[in-house]
């Protein structure tokens, strides 16, 4: 299939069909629509309406796969038109409810597309068309998901993936079943059957070398669970392959592959790069929030930040897109300050991973709700909302996720004067961003280290340092009142602001800080 040879006039109307077919999987596009058009007429002049109709059909389904709507609309009112005037009972209808299903589905209504994407899986069973079936099935599958019933939509899904698997179907529809389903599971967050799936589509495509159709999209797919997985050098190489191929062949996701390219970027602390992504993915289409908004907070630029993620929040309808604004709204509004509106966005997300029940949702919100807790000083709260989300980040294998929350852990143990639980926490995180190599986040951490570290030691009045000496030597509050000549209820005036400043509850906890800093 690497090469298609230049056809003459003496083609039969099948051969032709099979040309185009090959031309459309290998991303000849122009070449395929040619090809199809010419069976067409072939199967129109040799008396044979119902693969006249068939061509156009797929001729139309090409069309509507790179954004042509208008002329697909007019190629599949011809087959039905063809259909009807020969009063033709054929499979071919069945196919052709398809694309009024999935404009339904568009436009904002999934009972009706469950209803037409039935009646085609009726149909279906009555020519025993497989292909159908699955398309029909898979169909369904989306619609109930937009309906709410998600258990019931993702099995019917499984279920179109068995036939594809079982090799019940064609390329096209496979490859069109694959990224649909990949699609949904995006939009559901079910990031560990987008993994399996993946993982399938992958295969699937190596096994077809010359399969160019689809490579982009899987690239693509696959880009964005290695990046969920913690493996950023693979999620790399894919994003940039799934841009290039998706740019050569002029295909709509070609922006959401540089939007890939642009999160990963900025993951890694290549901000400039992140920058440059960004904005093609902009060109092609794709709106680059909400992670250049995320890209200013890790630059500084808190105030570029807050006004562009408001922005967004103001702008954004379709769930999947609001769902990680708002993670990244509860970030950027914490740093700014805004408590309120984080809060607000938390209770949002919250009310989003109840309705959909995805684990990283989940994840995600408990990260959320733990940051909010800290920032109100309730600790307890804090602490086991962080807790929550630690083992699930754990159970997804989301490191980069699992490293921010342990940061937070941290907070809470100095807050709490555990020092022990501080360090362990830190040294998890640490680790965690070690194996992804994020820079930058390593960096952050050494910085805000030292910075607390300096903070505390400029913060001793040189009375306390008194204090803490003969604290750290064993002596009482009386012992220590005596010393220094002053009144013992000074001296435990003195101690209680020691333990504040430092970030400890205890004499011990004290002591230790003493003594890692020489002062005995």
């Amino acid at each position: 299939m690497s090469e298609l040879h230049v056809v003459d006039g003496s083609l039969q109307a099948e051969e032709l069909e099979r040309l185009a077919t090959a031309a459309y999987l290998m991303g000849r596009d122009e070449e395929s629509e040619e090809l199809r058009a010419r069976a067409h007429r072939a199967f129109l002049e040799r008396g044979d309406r119902e693969r006249a109709a068939w061509s156009a059909f797929w001729l139309a389904f090409g069309l509507l796969q790179r954004g042509a709507r208008a002329p697909a609309s007019g190629w599949l009112v011809r087959a039905e038109r063809i259909l009807d005037e020969a009063q033709l009972d054929s499979v071919v209808r069945g196919y052709l409810l398809t694309p009024v299903a999935v404009q339904r589905i568009v436009t904002g209504d999934p009972a009706g597309a469950d209803a037409v994407f039935t009646e085609a899986a009726d149909i279906a069973r009555r020519f025993g068309d497989r292909g159908l079936a699955s398309l029909a099935c898979h169909g369904r599958g989306r619609a109930l998901i937009r309906l709410g019933n998600i258990p019931q939509g993702v099995a019917l899904l499984d279920e179109a993936m068995a036939g594809v698997i079982a090799g019940d179907v064609t390329q096209v529809v496979a490859g069109d079943i694959y990224c649909s389903v990949l699609e949904a599971c995006q939009e559901i967050f079910d990031v560990r059957r987008a993994y399996e799936w993946t993982t399938s589509f992958a295969q699937w495509c190596a096994a077809q070398p010359d399969l160019v159709r689809y490579r982009g999209e899987c690239l693509l797919y696959r880009a964005e669970v290695m990046q969920l997985r913690g493996q950023w050098s693979d999620a790399m190489r894919d994003a940039r392959d799934a841009s290039g191929l998706l740019t050569s062949t002029r295909h709509p996701m070609a922006g959401m592959a540089f939007y890939r390219l642009g999160e990963i970027h900025r993951l890694k602390g290549e901000f400039g790069n992140a920058e440059t992504a960004y904005a093609r993915a902009n060109e092609h289409g794709r709106s680059p929030q909400p992670g250049l908004s995320l890209l200013r907070h890790a630059q500084g630029r808190i105030d570029d930040a807050v006004s562009s993620i408001r922005a967004v929040l103001g702008e954004t309808r379709a769930r999947t897109r609001r769902v990680n604004a708002l993670i990244a709204a509860v970030d950027i509004l914490l740093a700014a300050g805004d408590l309120e509106r984080a809060r607000s966005a938390a209770s949002e997300l919250s009310e989003m991973a109840r309705v959909i029940g995805a684990q990283i949702l989940c994840a995600a919100s408990a990260h959320a709700d733990g940051a909010i807790l800290l920032a109100n000083d309730d600790l307890a709260g804090s602490s086991a909302a962080l807790r929550h989300a630690h083992e699930m980040w754990r159970e997804l294998g989301m490191e980069y996720e699992e490293a921010h929350t342990r940061l937070l852990m941290a907070n809470i143990c100095t807050r709490r004067g555990d020092p022990d639980g501080c360090r362990l926490h830190l040294h998890g995180a640490r680790q965690l961003f070690k194996q992804l190599n994020a820079a930058s986040c390593l960096a952050r951490i050494a910085d805000q280290t030292g910075a607390a570290a300096r903070r505390r030691i400029g913060a001793l009045s040189n009375r306390e340092v008194e204090v803490l000496r003969l604290l750290a030597a064993g002596k009482t509050n009386r012992e220590t009142a005596e010393a220094l000549f002053i009144s013992e209820r000074t001296v435990a005036r003195h101690v209680s602001n020691i333990f504040d400043k430092l970030g400890v509850s205890t004499r011990a906890g004290a002591t230790a800080w003493a003594y890692q800093r020489n002062l005995i």
